[in-house]
């Protein structure tokens, strides 16, 4: 039986590593709208009897998920055996409480369409604050990629002497895990949040590091503030130029010409972005083969 990946708008250069990773066939469809703005969808590769795996990166979603839906509806007609989803980003992971009355917890509503539609699914380090696993919301099978390995291989291999930095005491278990596996010393900063743009920062005793390169690591990267005030620090400091890593280069506004006059950036190629240098398709791949055989 033939996997069919189709890609859904997304990043070509994964996809074509996707293909390659997984031995697929490339789904090709026609895409377009028509002059109301209303999608027009048409799959050319037939799906008959073949698992297809849809890559449709959900990062900024809204633009994207009536049309997954309405793919994922199209290739179960033509008879598609199992329809799975990779998206790298997985999107409304952060609204996972009710604030306020009258708030839409996002990430339920938003997880039942998905789970409706599709067989399977397979994500990067989506946003688990208040779930303990995908499985507390979505109700198809679903694999996490976990980026810490592929954070700690990247950094053995191009920081000589590292010491990572989390940028809160929400992120000392990953960062922490990616210390350990690159092998290199942490410490956890003491954050206090106001706003979107409006974050303190107090460091730790950085005198017994100071000839270690600082590597912040978070999951995401938006604002940039964190990372801007602790680099203020490190460079008051006395200590080297930084390294930034996130997961998820959403880079908000400017934040990623502002944090690239004071670091070197680096993100993973879940979000495409000038940034992206850390691979995932391997792991990826491997997540879908353990879906699609299982």
């Amino acid at each position: 039986m033939k996997t069919i990946l189709i890609n859904l708008e997304s990043d070509p250069q994964l996809e074509a590593q996707l293909l390659d990773e997984l031995k697929a066939q490339k789904g090709e469809i026609e895409l377009r709208r028509f002059p109301d703005d209303e999608s027009y969808l048409r799959v050319l590769t037939d799906c008959k009897d073949h698992n297809v795996v849809i890559f449709c990166n959900l990062y900024q979603p809204d633009n994207k998920i009536l049309r997954l839906l309405l793919l994922a509806d199209t290739v179960r007609q033509m008879g598609a055996v199992k329809i799975g989803l990779i998206t790298p980003y997985l999107a409304y992971m952060r609204q996972d409480k009710q604030f306020h009355e009258g708030e839409c917890v996002s990430s339920r509503p938003f997880a039942r369409l998905i789970s409706a539609s599709l067989d399977f699914m397979v994500t990067v380090d989506p946003h688990l604050h208040r779930y303990n696993t995908l499985d507390e919301i979505y109700s198809i099978p679903s694999r996490v990629v976990h980026a810490a390995p592929l954070i700690a291989d990247w950094i053995r291999k191009n920081i000589k002497t590292p010491l990572l930095i989390g940028p809160d005491s929400e992120s000392e278990q990953w960062v922490s895990s990616v210390a350990e596996l690159a092998g290199a010393p942490f410490q956890v900063l003491n954050k206090i949040r106001r706003g979107d743009y409006d974050v303190e920062v107090t460091l730790p005793d950085v005198e017994r590091w100071r000839q270690h390169t600082p590597v912040l690591v978070d999951d995401i990267i938006s604002s940039g503030r964190t990372m801007l005030e602790t680099i203020t620090h490190l460079q008051n400091a006395g200590m080297p130029r930084a390294t930034c890593i996130a997961v998820h280069g959403i880079f908000a506004a400017d934040a990623y010409q502002q944090l690239q006059t004071v670091a070197d950036v680096i993100t993973s190629r879940c979000i495409p972005h000038p940034s992206s240098q850390i691979e995932i398709a391997p792991a990826i791949a491997d997540a879908v083969r353990e879906l699609l055989q299982g």
